[in-house]
């Protein structure tokens, strides 16, 4: 389980190297996903998703994942966590001594098999696989297992996605061994009582296993929904660095919600999240510099940090 470190109340993942550049217009060099990566945790940011490990044909940038990870582990107190879509993935990124690994688990059939080509059932089976492979390792090297609840605030391909869905796979995957659970808005269709209200079901199933939720930004409610959450319980937050990022595999869904306002959001409101505004907002350079053809969004970065924040 996710411990909390003492000096912040909630725990900001970065999860724009993978979730952002997943979807980029460009490829980012390895440098430049270095730098970014070294940037970020100099700020503050104690996680940050840095890779998926993918076939490369299937997501190209994603080709130096185990490069990628062997980089971040060299960064004092910075977890390193990936994703993987199954357990081949999952054995790769053991390999490389990745600190977390998420597996993305669709409550919606059409998603699953949209994005992993296999059905919610198997991909629970997926989960006890890896959860297996993960027991074998020495307990010292074991990673943290996330089963990441993806479209389970509504899907873009079926619709309403029931909450009992939800539910049954949630306490499916903590019965599998998943060690953390996370609520993702894949489609970024949620509300913020909605999100309240199954953050609060959920939480009722698997008490501690479930600390976060990932967001998505479609219709303008993301930090709202980050809001909710955090007033449900959430002790982590998923976001993306400018907003990068969207999943390819749920028609119309747009990027993350933004790291910078994240952050602007909860600090202005004495919730520390121990990274500084500024440095993080830094980064935005070498994003970009990587990234030319790619939109960078987010209000902080263009009204500036204020005063009260330097």
């Amino acid at each position: 389980m996710m411990i909390m470190a003492d000096d912040i109340d909630i725990l900001i993942s970065e999860v724009g190297p993978r979730d952002g550049l997943q979807n980029a217009n460009g490829v980012m060099a390895t440098t430049a996903k270095m730098a970014w990566i070294s940037a970020q945790a100099r700020a503050g940011c104690r996680e940050i998703e840095v890779c998926s490990f993918v076939p490369p044909k299937l997501v190209k940038g994603m080709a130096d994942a185990a490069d990628v990870v062997a980089h971040g582990l060299t960064l004092p107190g910075l977890t390193v966590a990936v994703l993987v879509p199954n357990l081949r993935g999952a054995i790769d990124a053991m390999a490389t001594g990745a600190h977390k690994i998420t597996l993305p688990v669709s409550v919606s059939e059409s998603h699953s098999q949209a994005n992993v080509r296999k059905s919610r059932t198997q991909m629970i089976e997926e989960v006890r696989a890896v959860c297996a492979q993960r027991d074998q390792l020495a307990k010292e090297h074991r990673p943290v297992i996330e089963a990441g609840m993806t479209t389970a605030f509504g899907c873009t391909i079926e619709g309403v996605v029931p909450e009992r869905d939800v539910l049954e796979t949630v306490v499916a995957c903590v019965e599998a061994g998943a060690d953390e659970i996370g609520l993702a808005d894949t489609s970024g269709m949620a509300n913020p009582q909605q999100v309240k209200r199954l953050f609060k079901l959920a939480k009722a199933e698997v008490d501690d296993a479930l600390q976060g939720v990932h967001l998505h930004n479609t219709y303008g409610l993301g930090l709202a929904n980050a809001m909710a959450a955090v007033e449900a319980g959430a002790t982590a937050l998923d976001s993306s660095l400018g907003g990068l990022g969207g999943c390819p595999f749920a028609p119309g869904a747009s990027g993350n919600i933004v790291t910078e306002d994240l952050v602007f959001m909860l600090e202005s409101q004495g919730l520390r999240t121990g990274i500084d505004l500024g440095g993080l907002i830094a980064c935005r350079d070498i994003v970009q510099a990587a990234l030319p053809n790619d939109v960078l969004y987010g209000y902080i970065a263009e009204a500036g940090v204020p005063n009260v924040f330097k």
